[in-house]
Formats: structure tokens, sequence, C-alpha cells
């Protein structure tokens, strides 16, 4: 069964699929790979052209999606030497 986010259609949560991961909503493609591929320098555009059924749009919801559900987390920290 898949379920979505109301905030974020795009994005979507099936327990049977990449181990529960939040994915691009109808792919096995994991929030977290899409911010690591632009992490690692690929831009939105090279991104989309290397996984065409991903649209911009789909991309950009991923990046929102991260956004909140980091908003308010505690990192722990230590200091720099």
């Amino acid at each position: 069964m898949e379920y979505i986010f109301p905030d974020f259609p795009r994005i979507s949560v099936n327990p049977a699929r990449c181990t529960g991961k939040p994915c691009i909503k109808g792919t096995r493609m994991p929030v977290d790979s899409v911010l690591a591929y632009l992490a690692g320098g690929m831009s939105v555009e090279e991104f989309v052209q290397e996984f065409h059924w991903i649209a911009k749009e789909d991309v950009q919801e991923a990046l929102a999606f991260a956004a909140i559900m980091l908003s308010g987390r505690y990192i722990p920290l230590q200091k720099a030497s």
C-alpha cells in the first residue's frame, strides 16, 4: 500500500518498496538518493535528463520535503579543533 504526504503529493511511502523510505511517487527513487545526486554535483537539469521518468517538479518537491523533515531537528555538534 502506498501512502502520500498531504503537503507533498509527489512523495510517497510504500513499506514494501525501498525499505519504506520516502520516494518520488510511483518510482523506486528515494528522496535521499535525489539529495545525494544533487549534493554530488549533479544539476537538477542533469538529474532529470539521466532519470527521464522523473520530472523537475518531482525533484523540487523532494528538496522541499527534505527541508521540512530536517526543520527543527536537533543535530549534535562538537567543537572543531
